[in-house]
C-alpha cells in the first residue's frame, strides 16, 4: 500500500503530521507493507533563498498579528510539537525558498533516502535554525544522510527533478489541495491536515480493507454449506 504526503519543509504542522503518520504506521498491523512517498508543496514559491524575517515577523505581516499575538502563536506551536517529541526553536528559523529542498528530496528518494532527507531538512529548519533555501546548507544536509556531494552539487546547479516538483504541485492543485500536510492513501483516500494518529490509522485500515477485499470460498470448496445463525435465530 502507498501513502503519498504533500508537505513543505518550512511548515510546522507538516513535521508534527510526519510524527503522527509514523505513530499510525507503527500501530498499523500491515505497516511493513506500506511505502511512504514525499510529494512537493511550496507554501511560498516566490520567496528568495533567505527571507530575512523571523517567524514572529512573518506572522505579523501575513496575518496582521501583533508582536504579542505572534509570540503566543509560536509558543502554542512549540508546545504542540513538544507533545510529539519535537524540539522547535521558532525564534531561530530562517525562512526561504524551498524549491531546491524539494528537488533534493526527490534525488534522495532515488537512493532510498527520501524519508531521511525529509527528516533532516525539517530538523535543520525547526530545531537548528538552518536556512534550508541556501544551496551550501542543502549540500551539507544531503551529506549528513549519505548522499554523494558531487551528485548533489550537480543536481542543485542544474534543473534535475524540477519537473518532478512541478508535477507534484500540479497533482495537488488538481485534487484541490490548499494546505499541507495532505495525505493520500493508495490514490483513493485523502486526509487533510496534521490529523491525530488515530485518524490516520483509521484511514490506513480503510485503505487496506478496500484494496484487499475478502473473497468467499464456494460451498464446494467448503464441503457444502455450513450451518449458521441468521435473521436473529439459529436453526438447530
Amino acid at each position: 500500500m502507498k501513502v503519498e504526503v504533500w508537505s513543505d519543509v518550512v511548515c510546522p504542522w507538516c513535521y508534527v503530521g510526519k510524527r503522527h503518520l509514523e505513530e499510525a504506521l507503527a500501530r498499523f498491523r500491515h505497516g511493513d507493507q506500506v511505502s511512504v512517498e514525499w510529494r512537493s508543496f511550496e507554501l511560498n514559491p516566490s520567496s528568495p533563498p533567505r527571507v530575512g524575517l523571523t517567524m514572529s515577523q512573518i506572522l505579523q505581516r501575513k496575518y496582521g498579528m501583533s508582536e504579542d499575538q505572534a509570540g503566543a502563536a509560536n509558543q502554542r506551536m512549540t508546545d504542540l510539537a513538544a507533545g510529539v517529541g519535537l524540539e522547535y526553536h521558532l525564534d531561530r528559523v530562517q525562512a526561504g525558498n524551498t524549491f531546491d529542498a524539494h528537488r533534493l528530496i526527490h534525488l534522495a528518494s532515488t537512493h532510498g533516502l527520501g524519508d531521511a532527507m525529509k527528516e533532516r531538512l525539517l530538523a535543520a529548519y525547526f530545531s537548528e535554525g538552518r536556512p534550508v533555501g541556501e544551496r551550501s546548507v542543502l549540500t551539507t544536509l544531503a551529506r549528513d544522510v549519505g548522499l554523494d556531494p558531487t551528485e548533489v552539487e550537480s543536481v542543485l546547479v542544474g534543473d534535475d527533478f524540477a519537473a518532478d516538483v512541478r508535477d507534484d504541485e500540479s497533482r495537488a492543485a488538481a485534487m484541490g489541495v490548499r494546505g499541507v500536510p495532505f495525505f493520500v492513501i493508495d490514490e483513493a483516500i485523502g486526509v487533510s491536515g496534521a490529523q491525530p494518529a488515530d485518524v490516520l490509522l483509521e484511514a490506513l485500515e480503510r485503505g487496506w480493507t478496500e484494496s484487499h477485499p475478502i473473497t468467499m470460498a464456494s460451498d464446494r470448496d467448503q464441503g457444502g454449506s455450513g450451518e449458521a445463525c441468521a435473521d436473529g435465530a439459529c436453526a438447530l
